[in-house]
């Protein structure tokens, strides 16, 4: 199928993404996947499962929320770092790779949770 047919129908601009606008997507889904995987864990943990994380476990043990936030922000400022090193049409990445095991986490507390209650 040439470019010209593919256009011809239309799909061409149908899955048209500027680079910028899937960035900012998936910098909102890393903030609600961050958001997520606290709440579920700390749910989790007031109904009596425990953290798989060793490094989280220390941290949640140690510090509470602020531990597991300080965490999360290091994940964070680390690929903020990476992110000014790749260029601009692979930025995306970053943000996805945050998003993708953090989502995952919720899903796995909700399932753990739903398992306990």
């Amino acid at each position: 199928m040439s470019s010209d047919s593919v256009q011809e129908f239309g799909l061409r601009h149908r899955f048209d993404l500027e680079v910028g606008e899937l960035e900012r997507a998936l910098w909102v889904l890393v903030a609600l996947s961050l958001v997520g995987d606290v709440v579920t864990t700390f749910v989790g943990l007031h109904i009596g499962l425990a953290e798989a994380n060793p490094i989280a476990r220390g941290a949640i043990e140690g510090y509470g929320l602020a531990g597991m936030l300080v965490l999360k922000a290091g994940a964070v400022g680390v690929a903020l770092v990476c992110r000014s090193l790749l260029p601009e049409e692979y930025t995306p990445i970053v943000p996805a790779g945050l998003a993708l095991p953090w989502l995952a986490a919720v899903f796995i507390n909700l399932y753990m949770i739903s398992l306990a209650l």
